[in-house]
Order: C-alpha cells, then structure tokens, then sequence
C-alpha cells in the first residue's frame, strides 16, 4: 500500500472555520459522546439483566446500542483530540481504519433496521405465529447476516479505496474519512470504485429501506382493521420506537448523501454530517427508553436493586450501634 500514495496523513477542514470556538465545540461533542456512550452501555445492561427484555426486539435493540457506541467511537475520540490541534490530522493508516469501521457499522445498521422492521410485521401481522418464527436460532441468524453484510461491504470498500493513488491533495472537508471524499482527490481510475458504490447503495442502503418500508405497509394495514382505538394504539405502540428511529436514520443519511454537491457551505456539511453521525447514536436510547414501558420498568427495577443495595449497609451499620 506505500508504493500505491505518497500521502502519510490527511488533514480535516470540518470545524476548522472557527477557531475561537474549538473549546466549545469540544465540550458540546464530549458531552454527547459521553451520553451516547452511556445511553447505549445502559441500553445494553438492561436488555441483558432483565428477563422480561429477552424477546427479538430488544436482542436486535441491544446490536443496534452496540452498534451505535461503535459507531461514534470510530469518529468522535479522533475528532476530541483534534479539537487542541491547529493541523487536524489523520494518518493514511487511521483513515483507512476508520473507514473499514465507519462503512461496517453503517451498513450493519441498514439491514439491522430492516431486520427489527420484519420483526415488527411478525408481531402484529401473525402474533399467533410470532413464537415460532421468531425464534432464538433465527434471532441470531437474522443479527448475524445484518453484520456480516456490512463487514463484507465495509471490506470490499476499504480494499479498493487503499488501492486508489490519492495525489491531488490531503485536505479533506470534512471531520472523518469517506469514499466519496476520498475518490476526489484521487488520480487514478475510480469508476470500478464508482460502480461499487452505487450497487453497494442499492444493495445495503435502499433494498432495506423499501423492505422497512413494505413492512410497515402491512402493518399498517392491519392495524387499521383493528376494530377497537385502544387496540390500535397498543399495537401501533409496539412499534413506534422503531419507526422514529428508521425515520431519523434514513432522513439524516438521505439528506447527508444525496444532497446536491455544490450549493452548500463547509459549515453546513459538518452539521448535517453530526447530526448523521453522532447525534442520531445518541438518540437512539433516549427514543426507546421514553417509548417503551418495559425498558423504562426495567430501568425502574434496576434503580429499585441499586438504591437497596446501598441502603442495605447502612441499616445493618444502625443494627449494630
């Protein structure tokens, strides 16, 4: 790989606009990686902890929190250090590993949304089936594929991407490393890179959406043949989490993607990027636990243990004086 580029390092030019704002910029992003670290770890603790939160739903919640701490560490600690830099650098190596992670969780979560969609379908559309097709065995088959397609893709992406001559600069625009931003500054041949990346957009970014979305058809649809308004808005409930969440995921991305090139300034492209890449992890947790009366008795029996546990010394203490 260093007969392939010259470059050592790239330089980010996200945030770089502003100089007398770097400190609080730090502190706004160490805040929200600290709360999205904690939301997710707190995610992850009560599905495995409460018996109640062993069903598919919350086994498929508990990739997406792991997903989602994965997916900002890839970014946000490089971003922190950088924040005290007055060259904002990355090394070809780091950038490449960034990218492998970046593209891995992305993808994953694409099909992982899809999966919890066809989940939903299963409980509201056959709930009388939904034991038997929703089985542990599957549960795991079905989280399984949704990582290996995005380590797959993730692995052909960076393969190809290394292999391209980047010459025209080492400044990228933006605060992490990208395909599309990448192949600009290559002088190679990229259309091999070019159609790989259409047909991985199809394959794991739209072919999920249109599932989620034909899912949700059927749900709605039978929920509206429900006949009684408390029985649709319970079976609406069960998955309104989601829904919020492919919502915001798909819109962000949508908007961070596909919007026109040019038109837009280096300030407007890192917002949308964090809002893309670090503000949706953290909300996540935060739409799950106010949506879900179990999550939100789960986190009130797990407050219940603490808080007896930390009584409990103490009574004995006041036993013995």
């Amino acid at each position: 790989m260093g007969n392939q580029t010259h470059i050592m390092e790239f330089i980010f030019l996200g945030f770089s606009n502003h100089p007398n704002l770097q400190i609080l910029f730090f502190l706004v992003f160490l805040v929200i990686y600290i709360v999205t670290l904690l939301g997710n770890t707190l995610i992850l603790t009560l599905t495995r902890a409460d018996p109640t939160l062993h069903t598919p739903m919350y086994f498929f919640l508990s990739n997406l929190s792991f997903l989602d701490i994965c997916y900002t560490s890839a970014t946000v600690p490089v971003m922190l250090v950088n924040f005290f830099r007055r060259r904002k650098t990355i090394s070809y190596a780091g950038c490449m590993a960034q990218l492998f992670f970046l593209i891995t969780c992305a993808g994953t979560e694409c099909v992982l949304l899809a999966v919890m969609a066809y989940d939903r379908y299963v409980a509201i559309c056959k709930p009388l089936s939904y034991p038997s097709i929703m089985s542990n065995r599957l549960c795991v088959q079905l989280a399984g594929f949704s990582w290996l397609c995005g380590l797959v893709n993730s692995l052909v992406h960076t393969l190809l991407t290394s292999a391209i001559v980047i010459c025209k600069s080492n400044q990228l625009s933006h605060f992490f490393c990208d395909v599309p931003l990448l192949l600009k500054l290559s002088c190679s041949e990229t259309s091999v890179n070019e159609a790989v990346l259409h047909l991985a957009s199809a394959l794991i970014g739209l072919s999920p959406c249109l599932f989620t979305m034909v899912s949700y058809g059927h749900i709605i649809s039978t929920i509206l043949k429900i006949r009684s308004a408390k029985g649709q808005f319970k079976a609406f409930s069960t998955c309104t989490s989601h829904l919020i969440v492919v919502i915001i995921f798909y819109s962000t991305s949508n908007f961070n993607y596909n919007r026109p090139s040019s038109g837009y300034s280096l300030d407007i492209d890192t917002l949308v990027s964090s809002l893309y890449c670090i503000v949706t992890p953290m909300l996540n947790p935060v739409i799950y636990s106010l949506r879900n009366k179990e999550v939100k008795g789960a986190l009130k029996k797990m407050g219940r243990k603490y808080f007896a546990a930390v009584a409990r010394p103490r009574g004995r203490e006041g036993e013995r004086q």
